[in-house]
């Protein structure tokens, strides 16, 4: 399961740009004189799943003796510069499109601490292994105006991206945001991805929160995710006949509006 996240994660960037991956190399980080051979071979295994669900084949790769394991991907693709989706070009009146539950920062942090219900896990894992190629397949011949991945600056992050490159900004409902299983009961524990304080304390001078919610779910909406589904920009229309055809857990979170003194409302 490590080796196909990490995998899923690594094709991600191809796949937010309307890209096509080509091939892969390993870069692989392993003690391998502290821990038995059979994981190390059960990571790349992993990996090459998701390289052949990908339909590329791994070239090679670098490996190296290190303290803890690390294994990730070199991913080489191509794509049509024509058609070739950016985290910017948002239009005003476009509807946002999420395709993945956010959360998995929470859950693998509560892994780490080991009270992680076993649904939380099973769920975090499902999702996070999943390519995005379908979430990108489903988009052709569709209305798109930007892309991009969810993952370590969060989903406000990365919304913030879109919205700058775009000149627009954007209106968030937080009761449209889906949430992996446990995740705000992790989170209400005290259970929270270093990083994803520091994604909100960057980003809050962007954002203006509604006052009913509380810093509880801002911190939930920056989230460091791995492994993040597509962000997408896209026209009202396209937008319902997209969730239509790709289905759950693809969902409308929000909108483009003009450009205003915060780049992103969430209300």
């Amino acid at each position: 399961q490590f080796g196909q996240i990490a995998a899923a994660n690594a094709l991600s960037d191809i796949y937010a740009m309307g890209g096509r991956p080509l091939f892969a190399l390993n870069i692989v980080g392993f003690p391998i004189n502290d821990l038995p051979k059979s994981i190390l071979t059960e990571i790349l295994q992993g990996g090459a799943d998701k390289a052949a669900e990908a339909g590329i084949p791994i070239v090679g790769g670098h490996s190296v003796d290190d303290k803890e394991p690390k294994y990730g991907m070199v991913i080489t693709g191509e794509v049509d510069e024509s058609n070739m989706w950016k985290n910017s070009g948002a239009q005003i009146g476009d509807v946002l499109v999420l395709t993945k539950p956010l959360g998995t920062g929470v859950i693998a942090t509560a892994i780490k601490k080991g009270v992680a219900p076993e649904e939380s896990i099973s769920a975090a894992v499902e999702t996070m292994a999943t390519l995005n190629k379908g979430a990108a397949d489903a988009l052709n011949g569709l209305d798109v105006h930007a892309v991009t991945d969810v993952t370590g600056f969060g989903l406000l992050g990365h919304l913030k991206e879109i919205c700058q490159g775009s000149g627009v900004s954007a209106e968030i409902d937080f009761s449209d945001l889906e949430f992996l299983p446990h995740v705000r009961d992790l989170a209400e524990s005290g259970i929270m991805a270093g990083g994803t304080r520091r994604n909100l304390d960057y980003v809050k001078k962007y954002v203006e929160f509604d006052s009913a919610l509380s810093e509880l779910d801002q911190l939930l909406a920056a989230d460091a995710q791995t492994s993040g589904g597509l962000l997408i920009s896209i026209s009202e229309p396209d937008a319902q006949k997209y969730v239509k055809t790709f289905g759950s857990p693809a969902k409308i979170i929000g909108q483009i509006i003009q450009k205003e003194s915060n780049l992103i409302s969430l209300k």
